[in-house]
């Protein structure tokens, strides 16, 4: 697996101060995509245990919330095999950390059986996660109101509760955001 860029100190991918990987590869080419570099599989580095390091050295800062894990898509098959291992050791080393991902994919296609997304490695990757956000980003339901997603059909998604009730429950933070008038 190769990624495109790693942010540190991320505060617009999920909650509190983040780790952000954007990893390379993607086959969804949604129209307006924000970051189509990373659509390209060889796009930027190859993804080694040097850089595993340098993340799992980044999330051990007591500020630092969790890894965000965006793309390029992070649940294409290529880069599930590469996930895995690495959220089996980030799980080891800095169990504190929540893992938040945004996928193209539905929670339905995830879990009903999408036949190019079911892995060996999708449901014990699940398992890893405390957030999803699923879908493809849609142009004509571009919002930028919308917090941590940028289309209105795309799903901020609580995994372990969607999980243990085998349906989509939605992740709530505790916080109201309204959009204003002015």
């Amino acid at each position: 697996m190769n990624f495109a860029e790693i942010k540190y100190c991320d505060i617009a991918n999920g909650t509190g101060v983040r780790t952000s990987l954007f990893v390379s590869g993607c086959r969804h080419r949604c129209p307006g995509c924000f970051n189509e570099v990373a659509w390209d599989f060889m796009a930027g580095e190859p993804f080694t245990a040097d850089v595993e390091d340098r993340i799992i050295e980044s999330l051990q800062t007591p500020y630092v919330e969790g890894l965000s894990i965006l793309g390029g898509e992070p649940l294409e098959p290529e880069n599930q095999a590469a996930l895995l291992p690495f959220l089996d050791r980030m799980a080891q080393v800095v169990p504190n950390k929540d893992v938040w991902l945004w996928t193209g994919f539905t929670w339905e296609q995830l879990v009903q059986g999408d036949g190019r997304v079911r892995t060996p490695y999708l449901a014990p990757l699940l398992k890893h996660l405390s957030t999803l956000v699923d879908g493809p980003f849609v142009e004509e339901k571009k919002d930028i109101t919308l917090r941590f997603r940028g289309s209105s059909n795309q799903r901020i998604i609580d995994v372990a509760a969607s999980l243990a009730s085998n349906s989509v429950v939605l992740w709530q933070d505790g916080t109201f955001f309204s959009k204003r008038t002015w």
